[in-house]
């Protein structure tokens, strides 16, 4: 038997405290320990894209990191970036657009799409596919996706200028 590793992080703007097994992998941890369900779990991989957070600012695959490696760290799920509004207007594009179908991807998709905002704020529709190539959907096409991030990065820039 292993024994359980204490952990502290910040989670959304709010400190936890945890006693966790090595090997235990940071999706499950905010899964099943922080029942914060937005971050899903599909491939266990680091190949669909569902489990996407961001770590320290960056987006990582959840499932491929271990909840001990999170240790001093800030973590934001989907949960955290939609209570703080930062992606309500994404959010909003994807409704309108009809970008959600079954809603699995769509959390992965909303971390993803954020990520590359912040970083591009005026991405073309090639620079928009490039960076969700990593983010798995098999309802859309994409097509309604791709349409929802560039209708709000143009919406943005309307707000900038």
């Amino acid at each position: 038997m292993t024994t359980a590793m204490s952990i502290s992080l910040i989670v959304n703007g709010e400190r936890v405290e945890a006693d966790v097994q090595p090997r235990l992998n940071l999706a499950d941890f905010l899964r099943e320990h922080l029942k914060l369900t937005g971050t899903h779990v599909g491939c266990e991989h680091g190949v669909c894209g569902a489990c996407t957070i961001r770590v320290n600012g960056d987006i990582v695959r959840s499932c491929l990191m271990l909840a001990v490696q999170t240790h001093n760290a800030t973590v934001e799920t989907i949960e955290g970036l939609s209570d703080s509004g930062e992606i309500a207007d994404l959010q909003s594009a994807f409704k309108e657009r009809n970008a959600l179908q079954c809603g699995f991807c769509t959390p992965g998709m909303l971390m993803a799409a954020q990520d590359l905002l912040k970083q591009s704020p005026f991405p073309d529709r090639e620079q928009i596919r490039e960076h969700l190539s990593g983010n798995y959907c098999r309802c859309t096409g994409y097509q309604a996706i791709v349409d929802a991030i560039e209708t709000t990065a143009r919406a943005r820039a309307g707000r900038l200028s």
